[in-house]
C-alpha cells in the first residue's frame, strides 16, 4: 500500500503558514513505515524541536485505478476514516526555504496515524463531514469536508493522473486550520461527527 497525501486543501490552513493558494493540488507521499502501528505511541523523533499534528480525513481506495473520471470516483472507495499527518514543521521550513522536497519533514517513520475507518454509505453527505481532533481532552483542529479546496472525487482522479491507485491504498485529504506543536505525555483523540477513530500518546 502507499499513502498519497495532499497539501494545501483547506484555505485558512494555507492562511495559518502563511502558504499561496496553489492552482492544483499538492501531492507527497508516506510510505508504509510512516504508520504507527496499532495501539502505539507516536515517539517525537531527535531530528525535530516541532512536531505539528495535523488531522485528516481519510479515503481507503478498494479498487485498481489509473485516469479515473471524476463522475467514477466514487466506486473506487467504500470507507471514510481519520488519522494524522505529523510533520516536523522546523526541518520542513528548512527544507523549503532551499528548496528542496519535503519527505524528510513529512514522511518520517511513525509520521502517520491512520484510525478506524467507517462505511461511506453512514453518511448523508460527504461533503458535509464534520471531524475534530482532541489534545488532552481540549479541541485544537475542527474542520468539514465542505471546506475541502478539492472534494474527495476530484482528488482521486486527480491523483490516478499520476499514481496508479490500488487496493488499500489510502489518501489524506489535507488539514483544517489549527496545526500546532506536540508534546511528551499529549494525548491526541480524532473524532468524526461524534465517533472517536483514534487515540494516540506522545513520548
Amino acid at each position: 500500500m502507499k499513502i498519497i497525501c495532499v497539501g494545501r486543501n483547506y484555505s485558512k490552513h494555507i492562511e495559518e503558514l502563511n502558504n499561496q493558494k496553489p492552482q492544483e493540488p499538492v501531492l507527497f507521499l508516506k510510505p508504509d513505515s510512516a504508520i504507527v502501528l496499532k495501539n502505539q505511541p507516536f515517539v517525537i523523533p531527535p531530528f525535530s524541536t516541532n512536531i505539528q499534528h495535523e488531522v485528516e480525513i481519510l479515503v481507503k481506495i478498494n479498487r485498481i485505478g489509473k485516469h479515473i473520471d471524476a463522475k467514477f470516483a466514487h466506486k473506487y472507495y467504500n470507507e471514510i476514516g481519520l488519522g494524522i499527518d505529523f510533520t516536523a514543521r522546523d526541518l520542513q521550513s528548512t527544507l523549503k526555504a532551499k528548496g528542496l522536497p519535503w519527505e524528510k519533514a513529512k514522511a518520517f517513520d511513525g509520521s502517520a496515524v491512520i484510525g478506524k475507518f467507517l462505511p461511506k454509505n453512514s453518511f448523508d453527505d460527504l461533503n458535509n463531514i464534520n471531524f475534530i481532533l482532541k489534545k488532552n481532552d481540549t479541541v485544537v483542529q475542527e474542520g468539514n469536508t465542505a471546506q475541502l479546496l478539492w472534494k474527495i472525487d476530484e482528488l482521486i482522479a486527480y491523483i490516478s493522473t499520476f499514481f496508479t491507485l490500488k487496493i488499500g491504498d489510502v489518501i489524506f485529504t489535507g488539514t483544517p486550520a489549527g496545526v500546532g506543536k506536540v508534546e511528551t505525555n499529549d494525548v491526541l483523540s480524532g473524532f468524526i461527527e461524534e465517533k472517536q477513530l483514534f487515540k494516540v500518546k506522545i513520548k
